[in-house]
Order: C-alpha cells, then structure tokens, then sequence
C-alpha cells in the first residue's frame, strides 16, 4: 500500500495556526542567507565588467605610442598578394634586393586603412641572413625592409661577434606597420606608412638577451654595443632615436625612413 503524503484531514501545521511564527521564520532564514554572502557576492556579475580583453582598434588612425602592448602582442593578420597582382618594377627589384640578402619574407595583400594609413606593396618579414629571426614578423615596405636587413647584415651582427663573440638570434620588435600619429601630435607617423620599425631587445646565440633600455653603470659591453646600434645605424636610416630622448623612446629603438628636405637625418 502506498504511503500518502498528504497531511491528514483536520491537523493543521505549526505555522498555520500561528501566522506570526510563519513571518518570523522567513525573517530569521533571510538573515541566515544573507551571513552566508557578502554584499559583494550578491552585487558582482559573474564577468567583472571593469575590465576587458584588447580588441583590435577600429580603423583610421590611433594615437598610441610605439611601445603599446598590443602591437606586438597582436600581430597584424595579413592576406597573401593576389596571384594576378602586377608589381611595379621597382617593387620587384627590391625583393629581388631581399632575396640576395638571405631575408625570410612573403608578399601580403595591400593595406589601405584610412586615407593616412595603408603600404600599396607590403611585406612580412621574419628573418635575415645568418638564421636571425624577427619576432613577431614586421610588415613593412620592401624599402624599409631593405634598409633594416642590410644595418642588421652589416652592422648589428658584426657588433655582436665583436663584443659577445656570438652571433644574433632573435630581433624583438615592438611595432612595425600601424595606423597611428606620433605620440602627442597629430603628425602621421611612418608606422602609419611601413616605413618604421621598434626594436626592443635583441637576443643573441649564446643566451645573452640584451634589452635596449639603458644599461646599468657597469654594463660595458652592452653598453659599447647599444652605442653602436645607434650611431651605425644613422647610414641606414633618416630617423633613429632611443632612449634619452624621450619617455616615449625609453624602452626601445625607431628606426624610420623618412624622406626630409636636404636629405636631412634624426638621429638621437
């Protein structure tokens, strides 16, 4: 035979017949609830909406500094040349410039992001002669590829054997192409063109990792080497600054290829 739940006819519960106990049980299980939580626990949403994950900027141009984050972080996806795209002569001279050199590149898809931003004939390179890597991969103008393999070939890794007896492993770049102005105006800067690139560190074979920032008192051969990064490089490229020069530059290298009146450079 099956029990019956159901409570028997003519017995009432405790909280019938005393409405009064009723309200004071609810009360008494409210503050219970609420010891068990803290106010936080009841107001906080699962996702804290204080904070957000970095998404790619919108198109046009953005007035960040050369060393955010993001750019080398999230690295520009690029799309491949179309096969039927004719390249001007002097695009397939340059390439043919890169090949020569021993720089590990591919041609990718025009850039056009705003009227100010955009390279007709990119380039994605990651690496140079000698097994060096760049990471992650710059794009660039085939020019400014150019003249970045040729100051590496030529000068960065001579430098390197002659003070480290090792050659370079890795370059660690912080920004190549982007749509962006200079930090504090509204000049375009060359990222916004290609025709820039950051340098953060750079790793050698041996392990030596060798970081651009200013070396301490004692640091002598990183020091002798980070001189000559930066006076070198001033035959290669219009625009070299670093740190010294501003907050902006504390961390890293700009090289740049921007063309001046008089051939006139920048190098600080």
């Amino acid at each position: 035979m099956r029990k019956s739940f159901l409570r028997p006819a003519g017995r009432r519960t405790a909280a019938a017949r005393f409405p009064a106990l009723a309200v004071a049980g609810l009360f008494l299980a409210g503050l219970a609830g609420l010891s068990a939580c803290s106010v936080a626990d009841t107001l906080r949403p699962d996702v804290d909406v204080g904070m957000r994950t970095a998404a790619v900027p919108a198109r046009g141009l953005q007035a960040l500094v050369p060393s955010n984050p993001f750019m080398a972080g999230y690295p520009r996806l690029n799309e491949p040349l179309a096969t039927e795209a004719v390249m001007p002569a002097e695009e397939v001279q340059c390439r043919r410039q890169l090949k020569r050199l021993g720089v590990r590149f591919r041609d990718i898809a025009p850039i056009r992001d705003s009227a100010s931003c955009g390279i007709d004939w990119p380039v994605e390179v990651s690496g140079f002669s000698g097994n060096v890597g760049m990471k992650p991969a710059a794009t660039l103008t085939c020019d400014m590829a150019l003249a970045f393999a040729q100051w590496t070939e030529d000068e960065l890794a001579p430098a390197a054997r002659w003070r480290y007896l090792s050659g370079v492993r890795t370059i660690h770049q912080g920004s190549s192409y982007s749509c962006r102005s200079i930090a504090g105006t509204r000049t375009v800067s060359e990222h916004a063109k290609g025709n820039a690139l950051d340098v953060m560190r750079i790793e050698l074979k041996n392990g030596k990792d060798i970081d651009v920032r200013k070396p301490g008192w004692f640091s002598f051969r990183e020091k002798g080497l980070l001189n000559n990064v930066r006076s070198d490089a001033c035959g290669y490229f219009s625009t070299v600054l670093g740190p010294g020069y501003d907050a902006a530059h504390k961390d890293h290298f700009h090289f740049d290829i921007k063309e001046r009146r008089n051939g006139t450079k920048a190098c600080r």
